[in-house]
């Protein structure tokens, strides 16, 4: 193993109202906002930040097609009713296309990011 040249600090996501996005996730992650501008917001996850960036001109992904996604991320669930509904009601909405429902459902964030609940990875 090499010596690393760091730790990964953050994952960022672009969207046009920083303060919207992170108080989604923050709410969906059962977590705080830790720094909040109205160009950059951070969500306190421990390591790394999830920190959402104005980007003026963003455009929200489309999935399955078109404008790649560039990433997504999966947040470990034991319930996926349960789980869906709360993401909902926090501001999500469901995906037209779910490949797998019955072992995770694709949701989008208020700024359009896909995002997966899932019970394949341990909560």
């Amino acid at each position: 193993m090499t010596e690393p040249v760091g730790r990964l600090g953050s994952v960022a996501l672009d969207c046009k109202d920083p303060r919207a996005l992170a108080a989604f996730w923050a709410a969906i992650l059962g977590r705080q906002t830790s720094i909040e501008t109205d160009d950059f917001c951070a969500v306190d996850l421990g390591a790394p930040l999830l920190v959402t960036v104005r980007v003026p001109d963003h455009q929200p992904p489309t999935w399955p097609g078109g404008t790649p996604k560039q990433f997504h991320l999966d947040v470990a669930v034991t319930d996926l009713d349960r789980a869906e509904r709360r993401a909902l009601a926090a501001g999500a909405t469901k995906a037209t296309d779910q490949p797998n429902p019955d072992r995770w459902r694709v949701l989008l964030d208020p700024a359009g990011h896909p995002f997966c609940l899932t019970t394949l990875i341990p909560a």
